[in-house]
């Protein structure tokens, strides 16, 4: 994947966390809860783009 798609992909998630967070009215536990997961799976897959982990599809079907 281009490095240009992967700023792409980073900033329009970071938009629709902001988003989310700004205009959605909800409980902060909730705000963290979900800025963890984003974060977390936004590593996992900048780690399987840049081949330091396996496929994702191979993680997932259990290879």
């Amino acid at each position: 994947m281009p490095l240009i798609q992967v700023v792409i992909v980073l900033v329009v998630v970071g938009v629709i966390l902001w988003v989310i967070n700004s205009y959605i009215p909800m409980q902060a536990t909730i705000k963290k809860i979900l800025n963890a997961i984003v974060v977390i799976c936004v590593i996992i897959w900048l780690l399987s783009v840049f081949g330091l982990i396996g496929n994702l599809a191979a993680i997932r079907i259990g290879k």
